[in-house]
Order: structure tokens, then sequence, then C-alpha cells
């Protein structure tokens, strides 16, 4: 079992390291528009190979696979945020008794038998005979070429907004390869086979994507401060879903274009909502959007997701923050 005593300084160290940019990573410092003298002195970077090891070692803390590893009491600082962490362990045994209830071993699987090689099939089905997945993973090549530059601005965001906004689950910023090969094979399926791959990747949403956190006291704040700033570096937000109202999912999703008309997502937490999403609601999640899950399981798995965000603080003014679409996306 996890000693509280030994989770703070974990995390205290883990949150400091994790709010700073990579020094391996480009950075393109030189067009935000503020005096240098306004702005925040770049802090120290530790070693990269220290942060992921002490990244990795903070999952181990925030994302316990079972209720007795999920000794995290100390994730407290009001009475609405103790609320949600306290709850914790019972949440994930409701996990742990979904997936005992529905096994991934035992969920229909796709056949791919009779599929030729070189060709793709996603587990929902979804088919790329093998030139189109050809061109497909060409495509997905040309979508991260992309990725470095856009990072290197939101890498920048976070060190240089004033409400303490940092960036979690970086790594994760590039959606897999077999979700994305699944996206067109989806799009195809309804657009039509004559669409082309790479026109239909760049308008993924979230093939490149972030998230930031925020404290509940200063979220409203920062997310202004954060849309704002990426908006001054050139980028252009399209969509903005605010989900703080919603049953099963709580957060605010925008989605952004660059100057060459590449998509990615930036989604806006505070650290219960981002702890929800990425390590109690995420499988359900996934076996919900898969067309091969039952009914009777995606009815659960809802009544599920809907618990779990019951008990999320809706930080103040957060859900009065507009969401709105652009024309033409």
């Amino acid at each position: 079992m996890i000693s509280r005593l030994r989770l703070v300084p974990l995390w205290g160290a883990v949150e400091a390291l994790d709010h700073l940019p990579d020094p391996d990573e480009p950075r393109r410092v030189e067009h935000y528009g503020h005096a240098d003298a306004s702005r925040p002195k770049a802090c120290e970077m530790p070693d990269p190979e220290e942060r992921e090891r002490a990244y990795e070692a903070m999952q181990a803390h925030v994302c316990p696979q079972t209720r007795d590893q999920a000794e995290i009491g100390q994730q407290r600082d009001g009475n609405d945020r103790r609320r949600y962490w306290d709850q914790v362990p019972r949440l994930l045994d409701m996990r742990l008794d979904c997936q005992e209830r529905w096994p991934a071993d035992q969920q229909p699987a796709a056949d791919r038998s009779a599929d030729p090689p070189g060709s793709y099939r996603s587990d929902a089905g979804f088919y790329l005979r093998p030139e189109r997945h050809a061109e497909v993973v060409a495509a997905i090549g040309r979508v991260r070429e992309d990725e470095p530059a856009i990072s290197a601005d939101v890498q920048q965001v976070e060190q240089e907004n004033t409400q303490g906004g940092y960036l979690a689950g970086f790594k994760f910023r590039l959606k897999e390869d077999d979700r994305l090969k699944e996206k067109v094979a989806e799009g195809l399926s309804t657009i039509g086979p004559d669409a082309e791959p790479e026109e239909m990747l760049q308008q993924v949403p979230d093939a490149i994507r972030y998230t930031f956190c925020l404290r509940s006291e200063t979220y409203t704040t920062g997310y202004y401060d954060i849309t704002g700033r990426l908006e001054s570096l050139g980028y252009e937000m399209y969509e903005s879903k605010n989900s703080w109202n919603a049953a099963e999912y709580k957060g605010i999703n925008t989605r952004w274009v660059t100057v060459e008309r590449q998509r990615f997502e930036v989604q806006v937490h505070t650290p219960e909502s981002f702890h929800a999403k990425q390590c109690i609601t995420h499988v359900a999640y996934e076996r919900i959007r898969n067309p091969l899950t039952s009914d009777e399981e995606r009815t659960e798995l809802r009544a599920f997701e809907r618990e779990v965000c019951s008990h999320i603080e809706v930080p103040h003014g957060a859900a009065d923050i507009p969401a709105f679409k652009k024309e033409g996306f």
C-alpha cells in the first residue's frame, strides 16, 4: 500500500517538473507579442530523462489500477476537490467491476481472416484496402511533420501563462497510428471511397492534441489567458466545446487550425477532471465509442461515467465560458 507521506513530495516535485518545457524541443519565443521585460523569467529545466522518470512515478500514484493502490488522500485543498479524491478508491472499484462484467477478450472481434496482405481493419471493423492503407500511412507521416512547431508554441504558452496552467500527458500529444487509420477508414465508409486520405487526416481535430490543467480557482481566467496566447501566436480557434454542464464528461475541448490548415486540439481541465478522464473513465469511453459494444454494456458504462463526473467540482465561471463553432469547419 502506498504511503501518504511519500506521495506529497513526489506529487509536488513532478508537478514542478511537468510544468517545464522540454529543452530538446524547438522553441519560437520571438513572436509572442510582449516586451521582454514583461515576460516571466524562464525556469531552469531538469534533465529530460529525469523528468520522464518522475512523470512515470507520478502516474503510478495518481493512476492506480486497484483500490488498494489509491491512497491519494493528500490531493486535497478544498471541500469539493476533497470530495472527488475521497471517492477515487470507490470509483476504481466500480471501474474494475465494469471490466469484470464486460471483459475485453469477450467483446466481439473484427474478422480479418479474409483480408489481403497490406490491408488494415480496425477492432471496430473499419477497413482500408492495401493501396489505401499505404496512402494513409504516408499521410500520417506528413501530419507528424507539423507537430514539432506546434508543440514548441504550446510549450511556450505553458511557460508564459500567468495562471499556473501546465501541460499534462504531453507525451501523448500524437494520436496513435491505428486510431488515425481507423478515423480515415470510418470516413471513407461514409464520405465515399474517392476522398483523399491526406485531406481527411488534416481535418481530424485531434491527430495532434494537448491538455492544459488549471487549478479550480484560476480555471476561468486561465482559460482566456491560454487561448489568448495561442491566438497571438497565429493559431485560429474554430471551435470550443464546453462540457462543464454535461453529465458524462467535464472540461473544455478547443479546436485550432494552423496557417497551413493543420488542425489540433487543446483540452482545458482541472487536475480532478483530467484524472477522471485519463485514469478512471478512459476505458469506458473507448468501449462506448466501439460500434461492436452491446447496448446493455454501453448503458452501464455511461451510468458509470455520470457517477464519476458527479463528484468533480465545476470551477466558478467555467460553465459560462461560451461554446462556439466557426462557419466552414
